[in-house]
């Protein structure tokens, strides 16, 4: 076997692993990313980038049938599945090309192949047919192996019937009904995809409303609007049982209504991940697991010296943007240049369905269970001059504040182009910002933007608009 000594090794070259990498390189480091499948790992492959390939063809085929609204006509509107599909595949591959283009650019090494831990210290990493290639020694290991799609209890994946969103967005050819059970971020952004191309979905979620972790008046106003889609609902609704009919599947659920029989053509099953802990080593070494994921302390370190971990793997937020902030801390740690640990109550959360929803901070319910006195703040996009002209008009802005201070506490989203929207509220958030600051940081017009600056104001009774 080919024997290597480097500063660092990485398992793992998703987007916590691969920028774990460049980010190495930038200070002075030797590493070396390994990775057994492409490089980019779910998010850039079979996740993140290829789903929001989808997303727009789903979102101008969508705009393409509603043309009238804008005094507009076109004839023959349709759609090539097999092309949409290709066109998802063909970005997702120049995503992964690019980050290998980075790496020879960076001087950040990468081996191909599946990497075992056998000491604090020491990988040894072998082919697709488990036969050793290489023998890497590093004075530090960072872990960052991802997760994979989690399946319900005594319910398997079989590629056909019972899918994951891998096979969801692959699909040769389009079912005519689909049962999506869990309507987190994924759940609902394929709904809104198989939705727009002409699908019968069902949603379903055991929660009291879809996306669990957003604001309740975003995810009302979210579920009035998939309703008027034609996505059928259930939430606070438990799966007992899915069975694999000869024409299709037929799903089990309890419902506050009583017991129900669903059918359709397939089944997505969209109820999170898990992480990736199995063979690699961690239990030769004696690394801590729990519930699924690896235990770190603020820096990402393991129980074990000189071994780190960071993104899905150690757990919950399962974010992109997560695990690169986390890869970033803990190679800075490793160099000496570490700052202060990562805030995980500002995080920005995004789902891209149409309108999109986009978050940072507390939610109105998590605000008032802590007991504090709240302004809050509301602008609906109905009002917005731009909203309206755009035919984007579905939606609104909401800004929570603290009545002690006026310290914002939370914003959340939904409307057109919310997740590039939340970006200003997320350095509200990291610098503190109060009420007035919104108020006296001039917007320009006509844009989307100004829903934030008018959701402040009504937040001190201060409106213009409304």
């Amino acid at each position: 076997m080919n024997e290597h000594n480097f500063d660092l090794a990485i398992i793992g070259a998703g987007p916590g692993g691969y920028v774990a990498g460049i980010r190495a390189a930038q200070l002075g480091l030797k590493p070396v990313v390994i990775e057994r499948d492409e490089l980019g790992g779910v998010c850039l492959n079979w996740g993140c980038i290829p789903t929001k390939a989808l997303l727009r063809s789903a979102e101008i085929y969508h705009q393409l049938k509603n043309l009238n609204k804008l005094g507009l006509s076109a004839e023959a509107i349709d759609f090539n599945w097999p092309k949409v599909v290709h066109r998802s595949r063909q970005i997702a591959g120049r995503a992964s090309k690019g980050i290998a283009y980075l790496f020879k650019n960076k001087n950040v090494t990468h081996l191909k192949g599946h990497a075992r831990l056998v000491a604090n210290n020491r990988l040894e990493v072998s082919d697709e047919k488990g036969a050793g290639t290489d023998t890497v020694r590093a004075d530090n290991i960072i872990i960052a192996t991802g997760a994979r799609p989690r399946a319900l209890p005594g319910i398997a994946f079989d590629g056909k019937r019972i899918i994951s969103s891998k096979e969801a967005m692959s699909l040769d050819e389009l079912p005519g009904s689909m049962i999506i059970i869990g309507a987190g971020a994924i759940g609902v952004e394929f709904a809104y995809i198989f939705n727009s191309f002409g699908i019968k979905v069902t949603l379903i979620e055991m929660l009291p409303h879809i996306l669990p972790v957003e604001d309740d008046d975003i995810t009302a106003e979210l579920t009035k609007l998939f309703k008027r889609k034609k996505i059928e609902i259930f939430t606070e609704t438990q799966v007992d049982q899915l069975q694999v009919l000869s024409d299709g599947i037929q799903v089990s659920v309890s419902t506050p209504e009583g017991s129900r029989q669903l059918t359709a053509e397939i089944a997505l099953l969209a109820i999170g991940v898990q992480g990736n802990v199995e063979n690699t080593g961690l239990e030769k070494i004696g690394i801590a697991i729990e519930k699924g994921a690896i235990q770190v302390n603020e820096n990402y370190q393991t129980n074990i010296p000189g071994v780190y971990a960071i993104g899905d793997v150690i757990g919950p937020p399962w974010l992109a943007h997560v695990a690169s902030a986390e890869g970033i801390h803990a190679v800075e740690h490793i160099a000496g240049k570490s700052g202060p640990p990562l805030n995980y109550q500002n995080i920005p959360g995004c789902t891209y369905c149409q309108p999109q929803v986009a978050s940072i901070g507390l939610t109105e319910k998590q605000a008032r269970e802590q007991g504090i006195p709240l302004k809050i703040g509301r602008y609906p996009f109905l009002a917005h001059g731009k909203a309206l002209a755009l035919g984007e008009n579905e939606g609104l802005v909401k800004l929570i504040f603290n009545a002690n201070d006026d310290t914002f506490l939370g914003g959340h989203i939904l409307g057109s182009e919310a997740t590039e929207l939340l970006a200003e509220l997320s350095l509200a958030r990291s610098f503190s910002a109060r009420i007035e600051d919104f108020i006296q940081t001039i917007h320009a017009h006509p844009t989307l933007s100004e829903g934030i600056l008018e959701a402040a104001a009504a937040a001190a009774g201060e409106a213009i608009h409304i």
